[in-house]
């Protein structure tokens, strides 16, 4: 189909990221986290991002503090904003961000990355 696009699959210790849209203005992903995983404690210097939740049941650690997540809230990520995603169940997101995309200090990591 005319305008159709087809994802940029990146493999992730926790799932995967389908990159539909990557240009000079902002980056657009579905980010698939399987049950019973999470990302790194994490923050960006420079990275803004904003995540829709399409399904599953996450819990979300934002600065000091920690909620649960469910299909249809949005979850807006300023630059400097400790963060992590954890996975209850299998998880689906979309995330929109600015390009930064290897803009990441990890404070803590279960797949021992850098």
């Amino acid at each position: 189909m005319k305008g159709q696009l087809e994802p940029k699959i990146v493999s992730k210790p926790w799932g995967k990221e389908l990159w539909y849209i990557v240009n000079e203005d902002y980056a657009l992903k579905k980010l698939c986290i399987n049950k019973g995983h999470r990302f790194s404690l994490q923050y960006h210097n420079e990275k803004e991002e904003t995540w829709y939740i399409l399904q599953g049941k996450l819990i979300v650690t934002y600065e000091n503090e920690q909620y649960e997540a469910t299909p249809g809230q949005c979850i807006h990520v300023p630059p400097k904003t400790i963060h992590r995603l954890e996975s209850l169940d299998y998880s689906e997101i979309i995330e929109v961000s600015t390009i930064q995309l290897e803009d990441m200090v990890r404070l803590e990591d279960d797949y021992h990355r850098k």
